[in-house]
């Protein structure tokens, strides 16, 4: 854990274990990259494939969907097969998606490119972090080693925009995917030479029916809270997505409770610090892709920033990112995990909720600031969360107990994008009035994103283009206002519910 002092002997530490965290950091920070990295492109991809605004939250969030529900399973299985195969395995499968994600020529090409990342991702998130725990057997390199690998992750979600960003100032939108093919080629040869191979000794048998009943049941779950946030509640698949999904995820438990070799062994979760770690984890997340998800539209189609523009003026959650997950490691020593990872909770929900007074017009230090802040808390909030994860576990679950980290991780991004876009775009649609006189066709347009609403505007003559203008900034910045404030109250609940797992028993 990174507040322990004592240490033990490192006996059996890799003599290459610093080049090989190297490794692992650049491993996930490429998939925590790809998590956001298409958060700039979305005005692009609009003009270009005209999804409606459904698919476009598809394209925005069926990656971490996919993600979030084979983490599990994929973790459990790298404890079985070897974590550096099913790293560099994953890997070669990555490169593959992205290729197809970046030649996509429909929204339902793409939609699908993104699924098939994520289930690529989900063979390489888990590894990186259960390889961290062979390479360091010394608590307090571990615990170093976890503050850089921690700093990689989160500091890649908030640099996506910027390399996309760059990226989309030269080059069309499926550049954004090219990127990651000379990545991941470094990654496979100095993988394959500093790694070492390391598995469970007793893995038991891989159960087919636990990766089928948790990844249907994280799905469908997922789904339906997605759904009924956009306002389709009254829908009878919605309901029953959400009831066949926890009985699914039910069913699971109860299995793992019973197999002689769980999945995954649910009785982790017994543990406060655990049960701590994932929620924060959880929570930081949806606040942190949800603010990525509606700022960069808000740079680019209200204030009209260009993407690399936009992805500089997001720089300080990259900086604030790196910074906080390498000074994790001394904040916990100092003043105890429970007291930072509960600041950093309440650090991040105010930094979000200053978003919920922004405007059209406000000046930029007030964004930047924001920014830093939430950057920051979840650089430590991530970090700290996920050696409370991993040090929980025994040793040869390593995987499996990091795919619980990893499953927060990228169910966080998935809601974030699934609720925070669903409330911008719900409010939106409510909130915009299309001027008499302007074609049903447009107005639907309009209506679908503002996006849609900057298009359209543009092929309106100016006395009606103008109005449908300004109602849409007007109305995107309003529920934009909203969604920050809701995603600040969460982040703050969560921060009580920290502080009060982990006081002392």
């Amino acid at each position: 854990m990174i507040t322990a002092v004592t240490t033990t002997a490192p006996q059996t530490a890799h003599p290459r274990r610093w080049l090989g965290l190297a490794v692992l950091v650049l491993a996930v920070s490429l998939v925590a990259i790809d998590a956001t990295v298409l958060s700039l492109a979305i005005p692009s991809i609009s003009e270009t494939l005209r999804p409606s605004g459904t698919q476009l939250l598809w394209i925005g969030d069926s990656y971490s969907f996919v993600l979030a529900g084979l983490l599990v399973s994929m973790g459990a299985l790298s404890d079985r097969i070897g974590r550096k195969k099913l790293l560099l395995i994953g890997s070669s499968a990555f490169g593959a998606a992205s290729l197809l994600a970046a030649y996509a020529p429909t929204p339902g090409w793409l939609i699908l490119a993104r699924a098939l990342l994520g289930v690529a991702g989900a063979t390489i998130m888990p590894s990186t972090l259960s390889l961290i725990r062979g390479l360091f057997p010394d608590d307090r390199e571990r615990a170093t080693a976890i503050g850089i690998w921690g700093a990689g992750a989160t500091a890649g979600a908030a640099l996506g925009p910027l390399v996309g960003g760059a990226l989309l100032e030269h080059f069309w939108w499926g550049s954004v995917f090219l990127l990651n093919l000379p990545v991941l080629a470094l990654l496979l040869v100095l993988g394959a030479w500093l790694l070492p191979e390391s598995r469970d000794p007793k893995p038991g048998r891989w159960d087919v029916l636990s990766v089928a009943l948790s990844m249907a049941g994280v799905i469908a779950v997922v789904y339906a809270i997605k759904e009924a946030a956009a306002g389709s509640l009254a829908h009878w698949y919605v309901p029953t997505a959400f009831v066949l999904g926890s009985a699914a995820l039910a069913l699971f438990v109860r299995r793992q409770l019973r197999l002689p070799t769980p999945l995954l062994d649910v009785r982790l979760f017994r543990d406060r610090r655990f049960t701590a770690a994932a929620l924060s984890s959880l929570c930081a997340l949806i606040g942190l892709s949800g603010v990525i998800f509606f700022m960069s539209q808000y740079l680019q189609l209200i204030r009209g920033y260009q993407p690399l523009t936009a992805g500089i003026a997001e720089l300080p959650a990259f900086a604030g990112a790196v910074i906080g997950g390498l000074l994790t490691a001394r904040l916990a020593r100092r003043a105890g995990t429970r007291a930072t990872l509960t600041g950093g909770l309440l650090a991040m929900g105010l930094g979000i909720g200053v978003l919920g007074w922004v405007h059209q017009d406000s000046a930029y230090l007030l964004l930047g600031t924001a920014f830093l802040a939430v950057g920051a808390a979840e650089g430590v909030v991530y970090t700290l969360a996920a050696d409370l994860v991993l040090t929980a576990a025994p040793a040869d679950k390593a995987g499996a107990a990091s795919a619980v980290s990893e499953t927060a991780y990228e169910l966080g991004t998935a809601l974030g994008i699934a609720l925070v876009g669903s409330v911008v775009t719900s409010i939106y649609a409510g909130a915009l009035t299309v001027p008499a006189g302007a074609d049903q066709a447009v107005a639907g347009q309009a209506k679908e994103s503002i996006g849609g609403a900057v298009e359209a505007a543009h092929t309106l003559p100016a006395e009606l283009g103008r109005p449908l203008l300004a109602s849409a900034e007007s109305a995107f910045v309003h529920g934009m206002n909203i969604a920050a404030l809701l995603a600040a109250a969460l982040l703050l609940a969560a921060a009580g519910a920290a502080w009060r797992l982990l006081r002392k028993r």
